[in-house]
């Protein structure tokens, strides 16, 4: 059984996603998302980095519809959401973190300027500050997603992470703490 208090960890995760603060989340949302990734390290909509970052935003739309819009209405109410982690996710949150891959392995090549395959934790916290998180707050994810403390984030760091904040099994109090940010 599923407790009440997965739910309502699973409920603040929403905020994440809801980007305009309209009350449930949509493809705009994802949208909204790679626009601003896209104006904070000045990448161009139409480059081959931007189509990505667009082309993996709605690659995790449409799985998150699949998981959660049940009324097929293109928008996720808050209850969709819990609902559809409750039921899709509970026992598997690294499954969410593969449907959001494509978005996170394009949002990292926006951040990577040198074409490395990662990102600097500077460069990191500015990727979690136009995604909305708090200025303390993107600072200290950032550096808690640099797991091999060399400075640098990679793909692993960023989706494993993904999978962590998405896991709030009550017996994971540390999944709870807020950092990170879709």
């Amino acid at each position: 059984m599923v407790s009440s208090e997965y739910e309502r960890k699973i409920a603040a995760r929403f905020t994440t996603f809801d980007q305009d603060g309209n009350g449930y989340i949509d493809r705009v949302d994802f949208s909204v998302a790679a626009k601003a990734l896209l104006a904070e390290f000045e990448t161009p909509a139409r480059s081959d980095k931007g189509q990505a970052l667009y082309s993996g935003a709605e690659a995790f739309w449409q799985g998150m519809a699949g998981i959660a819009d049940r009324d097929g209405d293109q928008r996720i109410t808050r209850d969709e959401f819990v609902n559809g982690a409750v039921k899709r996710l509970h026992d598997n949150p690294g499954r969410f973190a593969e449907i959001a891959r494509p978005f996170l392995r394009a949002a990292l090549a926006v951040a990577d300027p040198d074409g490395d395959g990662t990102a600097t934790l500077g460069d990191t916290e500015r990727v979690l500050k136009a995604l909305g998180a708090p200025a303390d707050v993107a600072a200290t994810a950032a550096a808690t997603l640099d797991t091999d403390a060399d400075g640098r984030v990679g793909e692993t760091e960023i989706v494993d992470a993904f999978a962590r904040y998405f896991d709030v099994s009550d017996s994971d109090e540390g999944a709870d703490s807020g950092e990170g940010s879709a």
